[in-house]
């Protein structure tokens, strides 16, 4: 049987420091180092095996990804970075404090920047620093397709030539899949695959170094696995 774990990455600098990142390019935190050191040593545990890793082209997600394929002795398989599952562009408010744009522009604004899904922040001009265009990693890239700030909506669009044309095709495989993503990013694919509606998914939170599972089912259909049990016993560790 098929198996995909979508897994966010662990605690990087900025989240400890409560800033927007985004496309910013930024480290785990040391207890982000330790998350993911867990959540490898949970799906070890748990027998799970991966055939094949992807992740985006941002150091918080590769690094994570190390950390866990090293806990399971899988530093073997192929691990595979794309831009398309970056986190969402935050245009404007990346490396920005999440409560000095609050009382900037108020709450209830940066609580739909953050949860809403068609709701884009405010743009990043093409001469800032922060801009993808700047960036070597992205030479190759179309500029219609380097951000300048997205919806969860536009990550989700980004995302899915992705899903479609290298994820599904391993899982149809019977491969095990694990995708080294982001908080947002996660959230499309798992509204995507659950077939969450608009509305709904704003009450989606994805925490940190915590593996969603889902199994392949006869009909060749996605469906949640669980790992309670085994996340009971690592936090009660």
């Amino acid at each position: 049987m098929a198996i995909l774990v979508l897994l966010r990455h662990g605690q990087s600098l900025f989240n400890q420091e409560g800033r927007f990142t985004g496309w910013m390019d930024i480290d785990l935190s040391l207890r982000g180092r330790e998350e993911a050191a867990r959540a490898g040593r949970l799906m070890k545990n748990s027998r799970l095996d991966f055939d094949i890793a992807f992740t985006s082209v941002l150091k918080r997600a590769i690094r994570t990804a190390w950390i866990v394929l090293e806990e399971m002795d899988r530093m073997w398989i192929p691990l595979l970075p794309c831009w398309r599952l970056n986190e969402r562009s935050y245009g404007a408010l990346e490396g920005e404090k999440k409560w000095e744009m609050e009382k900037m522009f108020g709450a209830s604004q940066v609580h739909l920047w953050r949860r809403g899904f068609s709701e884009r922040p405010p743009a990043l001009s093409k001469d800032d620093r922060r801009y993808p265009g700047w960036d070597q990693r992205y030479r190759d890239i179309e500029e219609k397709d380097l951000p300048r700030t997205e919806s969860l909506q536009d990550a989700m669009q980004r995302a899915m030539p992705f899903w479609q044309g290298q994820i599904l095709p391993q899982l149809e495989r019977g491969r095990g899949v694990l995708v080294v993503s982001h908080g947002n990013t996660i959230r499309s694919l798992v509204k995507h695959i659950e077939g969450i509606s608009n509305e709904d998914i704003e009450k989606i939170e994805i925490a940190t170094a915590t593996p969603l599972l889902y199994e392949m089912d006869e009909p060749m259909r996605l469906v949640r696995g669980s790992l309670t049990s085994l996340l009971a016993g690592e936090k009660e560790g």
